[in-house]
């Protein structure tokens, strides 16, 4: 098992860092060597398997991320924008891959991010699932094919503890069909619609989120036009398909060439 890759999994209290820890140990391609939690957090020094519930697994919750990084050949995050910009540069540091799931991101964090992938292999994506990410793909093909007379929506739904809105996959999405009309998002996105805002201007792409209950994700992709729409759909129903994605980015960065990449370069869309 000690030739297999070694994974720390950061923010491993929260409901995808507890799932990620029991798919990483539990993998036959992979090893947990790390549980990374923030200072002073209840779980410090506790065994990750005890801490949640379950049985030992001798590896221990640290609040040290150097030395925890300095074991590892990957680093799956799904944190807070802060957070994962610092380990980028220490997951760099120990040229460990590091797979980042965290959405929200500024562009000041973004840009951090890319100075790190100088120096080894980030994967990052605000959706690590084949579902969305084909998605991504057709709705970059669809905006190509129907002219601007056609209205682009992206509708998301999530549970009511989501922090960030839009989502991050819908951000993907509209960059899907921006790039798809040869625009940039920043400049036809609408982001919030409230009061007496006017017409809809041709050629925007709305967004639109909805926060309630357990709602794991859903995103539609609306094309309306007069007389007709295209509606574009991916629902998630189990959190796992993100860990499993966000496994699969950690085991294919292994020997690739620093720089940052996404989903679609991992699953060779």
């Amino acid at each position: 098992m000690s030739h297999l890759p070694g994974i720390v999994v950061t923010g491993c209290s929260g409901r995808m860092g507890q799932m990620l820890v029991r798919l990483v140990a539990g993998s036959d391609r992979a090893r947990l060597v790390g549980a990374l939690e923030r200072p002073g957090h209840a779980w410090v020094g506790q065994d990750v398997g005890l801490a949640m519930g379950g049985a030992e697994i001798g590896v221990p919750v640290t609040d040290d991320p150097l030395e925890a990084f300095a074991r590892a050949q990957a680093v799956i995050d799904f944190t807070a924008p802060a957070a994962s910009v610092e380990f980028a540069a220490l997951a760099a540091q120990a040229r460990a891959v590091h797979v980042i799931g965290t959405t929200g991101m500024e562009r000041e964090h973004l840009d951090r991010i890319a100075a790190a992938a100088r120096h080894a292999v980030i994967v990052r994506a605000g959706n690590m699932s084949l579902g969305v990410n084909l998605l991504v793909q057709l709705t970059k093909k669809v905006a190509q094919a129907l002219d601007p007379d056609w209205d682009i929506e992206i509708v998301e739904a999530h549970h009511n503890r989501k922090v960030d809105a839009p989502s991050g996959t819908a951000l993907m999405l509209g960059e899907a069909a921006a790039e798809g009309r040869g625009v940039a998002l920043d400049d036809v996105a609408d982001r919030g619609r409230d009061g007496i805002t006017g017409a809809r201007e041709r050629g925007h792409i709305g967004f639109a989120a909805i926060r309630g209950g357990d709602v794991v994700g859903e995103h539609d992709v609306i094309f309306a036009a007069a007389g007709e729409r295209v509606v574009l759909r991916h629902l998630a129903t189990d959190r796992a398909i993100f860990a499993r994605g966000a496994l699969k980015a950690a085991l294919w960065g292994q020997g690739a060439k620093p720089g940052e990449y996404d989903m679609i370069d991992v699953l060779g869309l």
